[in-house]
């Protein structure tokens, strides 16, 4: 028997429960792994709620991130061994491969040996964030050396995963934040400047930062409103993606600043990568550079024993954290 998280209907943190259930072996494409650590993702606490693109089937499993040593493998899986330690990319079904658990089946194409020097604790912390932000700035915007990114709901994992990488091409970062209260961490984080948008000139100070010629990039999840407050500082030819939508609110198209920079203004799923092979072949190859080398360094911000899955969701829903919130397993 294996203890997996499994919840039998839709609610709070508190209905997240330890159970004991029969996994069973890896199919033919997949790789059983003995999972030490677990990363937690704002999309997990959507599906638990019944808010998330996906339904689920209860009682179901859910999770996106693991890391830990591979266990078994599929008849079809080549390119690995028993004891290998690996991680886990998210899958596009996370009630199918969910990752909360001591043991978990995971088809071969989203499992990936790490770094060696990388702790369990920071694989687990690595693929959605890195891929969701590289998918968004390198793939798409082309983020390159010179240019200015404006970063928003900055202090996420993938808020800071969005500095580290635009950072290693030579970009600069713009973090906005609702209050200075995450100024100093968020700077520490690697951003280069911190607005607080609830307590500062947006416009003004995005014009002092870029010598008025605005950002020509925004990597933005609140959406709303804020959408065409970040069009107006903008660069001519800028673009925004927009890869969730955390605002309640519907905010006014901002035609005249879409028009008058000719910007792109473009929903992103992390979808888009993972369900391309070639774009998540240069993902990958993009990330495990940046993991060795160091430019890329999983920021955890605390880590909670398997036990206390309740509590670590809850602490992940409080927003406090700066960074990734991971479970261990012994």
């Amino acid at each position: 028997m294996t203890r997996v998280v499994r919840f039998h209907e839709y609610g709070s943190a508190d209905v997240l429960r330890i159970e004991d259930i029969e996994v069973p072996g890896p199919a033919a494409d997949e790789v059983q792994v003995a999972v030490r650590a677990i990363g937690l993702n704002r999309a997990e606490v959507m599906f638990r709620k019944g808010a998330y693109l996906q339904e689920a089937n209860f009682p179901s499993q859910l999770g996106y991130e693991a890391a830990g040593t591979v266990k078994a493998m599929g008849r079809d899986v080549s390119g690995f061994a028993e004891g290998d330690a690996v991680s886990v990319i998210p899958t596009l079904d996370m009630s199918r491969w969910p990752t909360y658990g001591e043991v978990i089946n995971i088809p071969a194409r989203y499992v990936v040996k790490h770094p060696a020097a990388l702790s369990f604790e920071k694989a687990a912390a690595s693929w959605m964030q890195y891929i969701t932000a590289w998918g968004a700035l390198i793939d798409q915007a082309k983020l390159t050396a010179g240019d200015v990114v404006i970063v928003s709901a900055a202090s996420s994992s993938v808020g800071i995963a969005a500095f580290q990488i635009a950072r290693s091409v030579g970009a600069t970062v713009i973090a906005t934040t609702r209050t200075n209260a995450k100024t100093q961490a968020l700077l520490d984080a690697g951003a280069h400047h911190v607005i607080a948008t609830d307590e500062g000139n947006l416009a003004a100070r995005v014009k002092d930062i870029t010598g008025g010629k605005g950002a020509r990039v925004v990597f933005d999840p609140i959406g709303g409103p804020a959408i065409a407050q970040f069009a107006d500082v903008m660069a001519v030819g800028g673009i925004l993606l927009e890869y969730g939508a955390l605002s309640p609110d519907e905010g006014p198209f901002p035609q005249f600043a879409v028009l008058g920079k000719s910007l792109t203004l473009k929903g992103y799923l992390y979808t888009e990568i993972v369900s391309d092979d070639e774009a998540l072949a240069r993902a990958k190859a993009f990330i495990i550079e940046g993991l060795e080398s160091g430019k890329l360094n999983p920021l955890v911000s605390r880590t909670f024993p398997f036990d206390q899955i309740v509590e670590a969701t809850r602490f992940l829903e409080s927003n406090e954290q700066i960074g990734k919130i991971v479970l261990t397993l012994d």
